[in-house]
């Protein structure tokens, strides 16, 4: 029989319950399940207090860590040496674009403006922009980005999908100062490597164009806050962030208000269809470790 914790009481009824030969227990965050000993898969729970991972290495018989995220680098510096990392990676693609495309067209619509107007009982009528025939960035094209590049082309815009690595038909990381400047939206979905972080500073944001708009469905640790603020401040960008650098925003940072932020506060992939995808993942990965096969999304030492 193996053991395995899920995050959440509703966990094993979101994944269409157990497969056969597997035990679980429940841990939130808190204090151990008695199964402590036994335990050879967790599901971390979201919302573990900061260092509150670092029981992973009082657990003798763990064997893998199956994330409910595609992010990793909350879990890396606890994972015990020898213990298998595995993500989410295909679980929120639609939620993700989904929300990438909102905040892209509230910009583009000037929803903003005639909500305003709405509130005031002002008939504010005015042109506004368009998706069709923009150019679009996509930095970080995994899984997500290929489902984001699909939505995008359906409104008529131009997709330049970029990896750490050029690839048939993806550009490569190299060729971002070129890439940059012809963009009219750059979309960060790239994980918080030691690669990414900052890399979108000072110098990348002044190679955007005037009126270009930067949207961070990645991390937070990806942008320079303080560079994007001034640009925003300046009004010569736009931004939408679901992610930012700190998170939570604490009470009274510039970017409350900043001018031309759609800002949100890490829900990108937050709704229930995700969630069950992702359980659903989990579970076809708990019959892969019991039958001994090849595990699927798995994280290497780099984070990727």
């Amino acid at each position: 029989m193996i053991t395995v914790w899920l995050p959440e009481h509703e966990s094993e009824e979101l994944m269409g319950g157990l497969p056969e030969g597997v035990r679980a227990d429940v841990w939130t965050g808190g204090a151990l399940p008695s199964s402590q000993g036994e335990v050879e898969i967790v599901i971390p729970p979201f919302d573990v207090e900061e260092g509150g991972l670092a029981v992973l290495s009082d657990l003798p018989r763990l064997k893998l860590v199956q994330l409910e995220s595609v992010g990793v680098d909350w879990v890396l510096p606890y994972l015990p040496d020898g213990v298998a990392l595995c993500n989410a990676r295909g679980a929120y693609d639609a939620a993700v674009a989904e929300w990438v495309v909102a905040t892209v067209l509230t910009r583009l619509r000037e929803l903003p403006r005639f909500a305003l107007a709405q509130q005031e009982g002002r008939w504010d009528y005015a042109h506004s922009d368009s998706l069709e025939g923009k150019t679009v960035l996509v930095v970080g094209y995994g899984s997500i980005g290929r489902t984001l590049a699909g939505v995008l082309k359906v409104f008529g815009a131009n997709v330049i999908g970029v990896a750490s690595r050029a690839r048939d038909g993806v550009r490569g990381a190299d060729e971002l100062p070129d890439l940059v400047p012809q963009a009219d939206i750059v979309v960060l979905l790239a994980p918080a490597t030691a690669r990414t972080r900052g890399m979108v500073d000072a110098e990348f944001l002044k190679r955007m164009h005037d009126g270009a708009m930067l949207v961070n469905a990645g991390r937070g640790a990806l942008v320079d806050t303080e560079a994007l603020t001034a640009e925003l401040n300046s009004g010569r960008l736009f931004a939408a962030l679901d992610v930012t650098d700190p998170e939570p925003l604490p009470e009274g940072h510039p970017l409350w208000s900043a001018p031309g932020l759609v800002l949100t506060p890490h829900v990108a992939g937050s709704n229930g269809t995700p969630m069950a995808k992702a359980m659903a993942l989990a579970k076809a990965q708990f019959v892969r470790y019991a039958n001994g096969e090849p595990l699927v999304n798995v994280i290497g030492p780099d984070g990727y």
